[in-house]
């Protein structure tokens, strides 16, 4: 498959890893970080999945299905781990990571 089928989902990935390192930054801001702990290192994996999916499928790799199966299952832990917070970076990227875990759904 060319990466112009996986048009919609690459745009997902990318909304959903910027969403993530923003939310990271901001937990790290927080005034108690250590509470913050799981939604970072979530958020961490989340935007490193994201970003090694969308570089893959924009080159064609075979693996897709696989990835993004692996892909949907961070999504929506980070997802579920940051909608337990009231911060709206952590609400947002709750968002934008169940919107990807659907994307990604899409193609495993």
């Amino acid at each position: 498959m060319s990466h112009e089928q996986y048009q919609s989902a690459i745009q997902s990935l990318h909304e959903c890893m910027e969403a993530c390192n923003h939310c990271y930054d901001a937990c790290l801001k927080e005034e108690d970080v250590s509470m913050m702990a799981q939604c970072i290192r979530l958020d961490r994996e989340c935007a490193d999945i994201c970003a090694y999916l969308e570089q893959s499928l924009v080159r064609g790799t075979p693996f897709a299905a696989e990835l993004a199966q692996v892909c949907a299952k961070i999504c929506e832990a980070c997802g579920n781990e940051c909608k337990k917070h009231d911060h709206d970076h952590c609400q947002k990227c709750a968002e934008a990571c169940f919107k990807c875990a659907d994307a990604c759904k899409s193609i495993a």
